[in-house]
């Protein structure tokens, strides 16, 4: 079995809108040090970054009921990418309604 196949997509909730987490994101990981990576595509709902040795990051982020779910994926940068997602602010936890 290939040692990279038990890698899952990460993903967060935050109450921060699409533009503000693909901002951090390009923020996050220009940051400098040998993570660093830059943005190569960008769309309305994701970024591709490139960093050292050509990897390739993926951040992907939609709307939901609940805030903004945030996805991340990479073969050799998941450390970071778990450290961006938990670096988000939550999203705004709704309280149930009782009748």
């Amino acid at each position: 079995m290939h040692q990279q196949s038990s890698r899952q997509l990460q993903e967060r909730l935050t109450s921060l809108s699409i533009a503000e987490v693909l901002a951090s994101a390009t923020h996050f990981f220009s940051r400098g040090g040998i993570y660093t990576a830059f943005v190569e595509k960008q769309g309305p709902s994701h970024l591709v970054l490139r960093g050292q040795g050509g990897e390739e990051l993926v951040i992907g982020a939609r709307e939901t009921a609940e805030g903004t779910a945030v996805s991340g994926s990479s073969y050799l940068f998941d450390q970071q990418i778990a450290r961006f997602l938990n670096a988000l602010p939550p999203a705004v936890a709704t309280a149930a309604v009782t009748p």
